[in-house]
């Protein structure tokens, strides 16, 4: 059930392509930016409202979001902010390349800061091998909400980007370089959005708060949640925001975190018990509990002005950065550290200070993106595209487009062709490089049953291979069949045929006498000929 209380929000936010952006000079180096619009960024969104970036095509194989608790290749930030924010980020660094196993990508502006950040983070404990910079300009720390959000597509890792809800240049262009930068495809969502306003579990479902509406005004609900399903494969519901004067976000990572297929850890408010915030948390609260969810609540205090949040969390792998707080009484991070240790009992809670960041209306979730790790683990992954089956003439040239994925990259591609049932596939092209592409030259085969397949090699010798959706057809003049792919059909042809035949698990007794012999070869041969 969809529980509606009134949003306040801090303002209309349409951004776009075509928008009127804010200078590099108005993000200095080590400027403490909020995640919140600066009164500067207000004044640009009101003179130059902003739509969001058109998509150029949706994904078209079968797509499968990400959680944030499965298997993490590693975690990306952005090294900016005041000295005492990079602190958060060179702890949480810390953790994530020891005991969280995953690698630390970090977005340097320039390449004295990698060497800087580097050496920083190696500094304060990280595993320095795990320690990977790239140098490309962005504007805030706020990763969460202007970072690639992962889907697998047919397996292979993709990316969703969406228009980021500020008029921060460097920080929205972010995903386009990272997505080109490891050779990863990236649709573009034709939605307004932060990040951090939306959580999913691994199982297709997906929640986000009311905001989404705010910042998409000619979009109704159902579309709103048509293109979520569209791109991300995943079913939304759409919750109630906070209101801004409690937290001026409204994203739903600062009261809400998924941490299993069916375990959410959900805020509560103690000292505001009948509070309309708290009453928003109760309420999603019971309605994942119907539903069938385990829900765990933990504490959420608002104290100053600060929103404090235990539950905009880090999770990777087998460990889970929970804030800790010492401008509030040490009683709530005790007992978020008891919640969190109920949520997932087999996972390392390990507690970071977060006092110098969460004044800015973000804790560690909102600094972070997360990397999933290939699919297949150690195997390359490999999908084919096009064709996808057809009709075509001996001699007609055809574009062979395929993607890969492996977890230290594909080093060759082979790209095959069975003419018919049980033949062995026969090459069209072998270690080639992994360009995505390959014209094909179509053989004169007369063949109703062909199958493409692409075979994905990585440097350890590990495969991964995908055939065509549906089979081939040419309409060529050959039906013998040179089995053995020697030029000729002959007895030697039989054994390959019988071992084709076996390997396949079918046998190949064709006359029904109760062995396999040359005869059966034969009638197999008149068969196929008279199909011809």
């Amino acid at each position: 059930m969809l529980h509606r209380i009134c949003v306040i929000a801090a303002g209309t936010i349409i951004a776009g392509t075509g928008s009127a952006q804010l200078a590099d000079d108005a993000y200095p180096e080590g400027a403490a930016i909020p995640k919140g619009l600066t009164d500067a960024e207000t004044a640009v969104l009101a003179a130059s409202p902003l739509t969001a970036a058109r998509s150029a095509g949706i994904p078209t194989g079968n797509v499968r979001s990400v959680a944030e608790y499965e298997p993490m290749e590693g975690i990306l930030i952005a090294y900016e902010g005041p000295s005492s924010w990079r602190a958060v980020l060179r702890d949480m660094g810390r953790h994530i390349t020891t005991t969280g196993d995953a690698n630390l990508y970090v977005m340097c502006d320039s390449t004295n800061e990698a060497a800087t950040a580097q050496a920083e983070f190696v500094a304060a404990g990280a595993a320095p091998s795990r320690v990977i910079t790239k140098v490309r300009r962005t504007d805030t720390i706020w990763m969460r909400d202007y970072g690639p959000r992962y889907i697998y597509e047919n397996g292979v890792r993709a990316i969703v980007d969406h228009t980021y809800n500020r008029p921060r240049p460097n920080d929205n262009l972010l995903p386009s370089f990272w997505g080109a930068d490891r050779g990863e495809e990236v649709y573009t969502i034709p939605l307004v959005h932060g990040g951090g306003n939306y959580h999913l579990d691994a199982l297709g479902g997906g929640a986000s708060t009311s905001l989404i509406e705010d910042e998409n005004p000619g979009l109704t609900d159902s579309q709103i949640i048509d293109l979520w399903r569209d791109f991300q494969g995943v079913e939304t519901t759409l919750f109630d925001a906070l209101p801004a004067f409690v937290d001026s976000t409204q994203h739903i990572d600062m009261w809400m975190q998924i941490a299993a297929d069916d375990v959410i850890v959900i805020s509560d408010w103690p000292l505001e018990p009948t509070s309309s915030w708290d009453t928003t948390c109760d309420a999603a609260a019971a309605d994942f509990a119907a539903a069938g969810w385990t829900v765990i609540r933990t504490p959420a205090i608002r104290q100053g002005g600060t929103h404090y949040t235990f539950t905009n969390v880090v999770m990777c792998n087998d460990i889970v950065l929970v804030p800790e707080y010492d401008n509030i009484s040490a009683t709530y991070s005790q007992q978020a550290f008891a919640a969190w240790e109920s949520a997932v009992p087999s996972k390392t809670i390990i507690q970071v200070d977060c006092d110098a960041i969460v004044t800015a209306s973000g804790v560690m979730h909102c600094i972070v993106m997360h990397v999933p790790e290939n699919s297949a683990g150690p195997d390359p992954v490999a999908w084919l595209i096009e064709p996808a089956g057809g009709v075509y003439d001996p001699g007609e040239t055809v574009d062979i487009t395929w993607r890969t994925d492996d977890d230290n990259g594909v080093v060759a591609v082979e790209l095959l062709f069975q003419a018919q049932p049980f033949e062995p596939f026969q090459p069209i092209a072998e270690n080639i490089a992994d360009t995505g592409s390959f014209t094909w030259t179509l053989p004169d085969v007369n063949t109703q049953s062909g199958v493409l397949r692409v075979v994905a090699r990585d440097a350890e010798g590990r495969e991964g291979g995908d055939d065509a959706d549906a089979l081939i057809s040419i309409t060529g003049s050959s039906c013998l069949v040179d089995v053995n792919g020697d030029g000729f059909v002959d007895p030697a042809d039989f054994n390959a045929w019988v071992i084709a035949f076996n390997t396949n698990g079918t046998g190949c007794d064709q006359n029904d006498d109760g062995v396999c012999t040359p005869a059966d070869f034969n009638a197999w041969v008149l068969n196929y000929n008279a199909g011809c």
